[in-house]
């Protein structure tokens, strides 16, 4: 008994001294990344929150990162394209570079030609044809290369007829001249006029709105061109990217549903002149169809939205990209009108392109909206013709029953007369 008291006074201490606070801070050590990544998700409310990572960036870059290539050489088979896609430092370091290199490849083997021949020996003889005129050294034999190979011709060093493996070397050097100029160059051309900065001057609005529309719920976000040039034969498109899990149990990361916006009715081919407000109706097929104002930020998605078209001036295909994640999604909200008319012409204020007010929108979701009203329609269309209907319909059923049974009484009529008969 003694024992036993004195074990449950222990008890009591122990119990007594974890109700008290400790003012000692228990620092939680570190772990790896993966052991952190495996941790239960409902250790608190912050560990739940997680930040959404954007797919696509607001200025139209993919945030995704190529790791673990293996296969490098295919970058090699296509150098054009790798050279273009380079950044600019790397482009004009290479730019540089191939040019220098080529020179002093050229310039080496001239000197080498001279050399090899004597003339080197015979400077200032005026009795000796040498290979190049006044080519005295390696710098003239480099300053020579550069001629060539540039088609300068300053006239003071020139090859001579006596030199056929001179002459073989500057077949050799325009030939491989003008692929180096005609590569280069156009690697540099293309590095200027690529399409993906016409696509700077196509802009999205900041945020997207959710907000009625002749009488049905829309997502909506709206578009524009800064520059007088339109773009030609413009079309736009949404993807939602969210992951899912399919029935299975497989878990899908980013997986990609379209949102349409108008590809059945033709509604996605645009005519880019002013600011446009593009909308998605959201229906049975929409991927919004169940959400609500309330369950909308405890989404985690994105939408990617991709405007393409043809450059007017250079004919070329450009692609602009934004993307919202549903921060950025505004529920009962609206866009601020940017289109006014003038003296003789209409004015688009950009000031006003990301500017939204807010405006009378139920918190429901389509999907409860839609059965809300399908509740509110049935005693309205209760009306006086399908009454009328209704009571025909009455009066036919009653027919065809008063037709039955008097059949069913001439047939025993019938089998009276019969059993009389026998």
């Amino acid at each position: 008994f003694v024992l036993f008291s004195a074990a449950a006074n222990v008890l009591e201490e122990d119990s007594m001294e974890q109700d008290i606070e400790s003012p000692v801070t228990i620092h939680q050590p570190k772990l790896p990344k993966q052991a952190r990544e495996d941790l239960p998700k409902n250790i608190s409310k912050e560990c739940a929150k997680r930040k959404i990572q954007r797919y696509v960036r607001k200025d139209g870059k993919c945030n995704v990162h190529h790791g673990n290539v293996r296969e490098t050489y295919r970058y090699l088979t296509d150098i054009f394209t790798t050279l273009v896609d380079l950044k600019w430092r790397f482009n004009l370091l290479i730019f540089v570079m191939v040019y220098t290199v080529t020179w002093l490849f050229f310039g080496m083997i001239w000197w080498l030609i001279a050399y090899m021949r004597g003339d080197m020996d015979h400077i200032g003889d005026s009795t000796w044809t040498p290979c190049v005129s006044n080519l005295n050294g390696f710098v003239s034999a480099f300053l020579f290369s550069i001629e060539t190979e540039t088609t300068i011709g300053y006239g003071y060093r020139v090859i001579t007829d006596k030199c056929p493996e001179g002459i073989i070397l500057l077949l050799v050097q325009s030939v491989l001249g003008s692929i180096v100029n005609a590569f280069m160059v156009g690697c540099m051309f293309v590095k200027i006029s690529q399409p993906k900065k016409r696509a700077e001057t196509l802009v999205f609005s900041t945020n997207a709105v959710i907000s009625m529309r002749d009488g049905k719920l829309c997502l909506m976000f709206r578009v524009g061109d800064l520059r007088n040039s339109h773009i030609v034969e413009a079309s736009i498109r949404a993807k939602l990217i969210k992951s899912k899990q399919t029935k299975e149990g497989e878990f899908i990361p980013l997986n990609q549903t379209d949102i349409n916006v108008g590809y059945y009715t033709g509604d996605d081919r645009l005519f880019l002149v002013s600011p446009l407000i593009i909308s998605h109706e959201i229906n049975q097929q929409s991927p919004f169809w169940e959400i609500s104002k309330a369950q909308l930020p405890k989404e985690e998605l994105e939408i990617v939205v991709i405007l393409e078209g043809m450059v007017e001036a250079t004919g070329m295909t450009c692609q602009a990209r934004s993307s919202y994640i549903t921060s950025e999604i505004l529920w009962g909200y609206r866009f601020t009108p940017v289109l006014t008319l003038e003296d003789g012409f209409y004015e688009v204020d950009y000031n006003s392109f990301h500017e939204t007010y807010e405006t009378n929108t139920p918190v429901y979701s389509a999907k409860e909206l839609a059965e809300m009203a399908s509740r509110a329609e049935l005693p309205l269309t209760w009306s006086v013709s399908s009454k009328l209907d209704q009571h025909a319909e009455l009066e036919t059923e009653e027919e065809e029953k008063n037709q039955e049974d008097q059949n069913e009484r001439n047939g025993d009529v019938a089998n009276l007369e019969n059993e009389s008969k026998v």
